[in-house]
């Protein structure tokens, strides 16, 4: 049945409330991730020497679980798109999501166990993750297209607002009652948020999967590719192609090239964000935590919170202040001209930590306002790049391939944080990369960073933008 409403979708709520409670466990459980594996597992007695291995080894646990947890995406999506639809994926990977936070609580003394959990929403996350965000768009038709972008804002919103509460409160919980009630209550909240989600299914607009066709993208792909090696005289290769599969199944390619072409530069991105809930983590933990305020003092994996804060602040801002306020001075704020302006500010956060981490390197206690000014600057580039491309992954995708094109986006955070657990693994057997440690290590991310920002500034202004909605896919409920 054809959607004709032209409010806002009555699913979109339920999908918000279940993510603020996922994000609260998630983000909650990570927030003290990095240094319950420091401190519990890798240098329990504080020994100065074993600083620099124990953090390397506790980088490449912490950021080979945010590997796994963006390659999943792709399991998720194959499943969504050709087998099962995307609101079963959803549901059934949340209950094990849920599992796998009670068996974090259970293994706070086994490093086998422990990890085992850490796989367990690793992969439970991820099988959902690009279902969710594309579920999102599955409610919209061009009728009330103009809510999408505040939709997807309110769900980014809702991430977090979740967040903030999980980073506030676990770290509390953790240093009052321990791991097994820190790690045990987001599981709690994983239940939740699997119960808000199956309260509105009959609100849900619900596309079906396709099943696996014979002319899928793989497949008109190789043929493309197979007529650019064996050459075609009369005709081009996208029109042999055409001839052989029609103009909307090569369309369809083209645009996910056309994608996959703005992807390949957000990698880096997250590889650097990733940082700042396990080595921004473990750097606050040596910082002056006093923030000057009635007394206020925070604990290290409290200061995660900042992002968190700042991103509630700037999504509004930015959407009915800032935006508004650009295009009003005849600045046309394209999400190519977002995402390239938010890889320049990432580059800047950077060198905050890298100062900050010198000045920690020469004997000083900085305070924890300048690492909360770099927070400020990452959040405001998470807005321009992450906020920007969920959307994108959305609207510039075939309606065949949505949940796959945003599993796509979900890959690069994989690629990035497998990137940073090669080099900590690296670190943590004195390799190679072992130069690259304190505000080396940073100073490499920043340079890395504004190369990337440079080759795009050199490639965005040939990439086309064209939306694709499904006004007219199949819907059931």
């Amino acid at each position: 049945m054809k959607n004709t409403k032209v409010g806002f979708p009555k699913g979109v709520p339920y999908i918000i409330g279940s993510e603020l409670a996922e994000r609260f466990s998630f983000f909650g459980m990570r927030s003290i991730l990095s240094i319950f594996l420091v401190h519990q597992f890798f240098n329990p007695h504080g020994l100065k020497t074993l600083d620099t291995i124990a953090e390397a080894k506790s980088n490449a646990y912490t950021h080979a679980f945010s590997c796994l947890l963006y390659f999943t995406p792709f399991l998720g999506a194959f499943l969504a798109d050709w087998y099962l639809g995307k609101y079963r994926v959803i549901l059934l990977g949340c209950i094990v999501y849920a599992f796998g936070h009670f068996i974090l609580a259970a293994s706070a003394d086994s490093l086998t166990g422990f990890a085992s959990g850490m796989m367990t929403i690793a992969f439970a996350a991820g099988v959902i993750k690009s279902c969710v965000s594309a579920n999102v768009g599955d409610q919209f038709t061009h009728s009330n297209q103009h809510l999408m972008s505040a939709a997807y804002g309110w769900f980014y919103f809702s991430i977090n607002f979740g967040g903030t509460i999980g980073i506030l409160l676990i770290p509390v919980l953790y240093s009052r009652f321990g791991p097994a009630v820190s790690f045990g209550l987001p599981g709690l909240l994983m239940t939740l948020a699997t119960l808000i989600f199956y309260l509105g299914r009959k609100n849900y607009i619900k596309v079906p999967p396709t099943g696996i066709k014979k002319a899928n993208f793989i497949t008109v792909s190789f043929f493309a590719l197979k007529t650019l090696i064996t050459g075609n005289k009369s005709q081009t290769i996208w029109q042999h192609t055409e001839t052989k599969y029609g103009s909307e199944k090569v369309d369809a390619v083209k645009a996910v090239y056309r994608v996959m072409a703005v992807f390949a530069f957000i990698p880096v991105f997250w590889a650097m964000w990733d940082m700042n809930q396990s080595e921004w983590a473990l750097q606050a933990d040596k910082l002056n935590l006093n923030l000057g305020i009635a007394g206020i003092k925070l604990l290290a994996s409290q200061v995660q919170v900042a992002g968190a804060v700042f991103i509630l602040v700037m999504i509004p801002f930015c959407n009915y202040v800032l935006f508004p306020l650009l295009k009003k001075s005849g600045i046309k704020l394209s999400p190519l001209r977002k995402i390239g302006a938010g890889l320049f500010i990432t580059a800047l956060s950077f060198i905050i930590i890298a100062m900050l981490q010198t000045r920690i390197q020469n004997g000083f206690s900085p305070s924890v306002w300048w690492q909360i000014l770099a927070y400020l600057l990452l959040s405001m580039a998470e807005v321009l790049v992450a906020v920007t491309g969920l959307e994108y992954a959305y609207t510039q995708s075939p309606p065949s391939v949505k949940s796959t094109m945003t599993a796509i986006w979900f890959l690069a955070y994989s690629i990035g944080t497998f990137f940073t657990t090669i080099i900590n693994i690296n670190i943590a057997h004195q390799g190679l990369f072992s130069y690259f440690t304190g505000d080396r290590y940073f100073y490499l991310f920043a340079g890395i960073m504004v190369f990337c920002f440079v080759i795009f500034l050199l490639v965005s202004p040939f990439i086309k933008e064209k939306a694709y909605l499904a006004d007219s896919l199949p819907e059931s409920r």
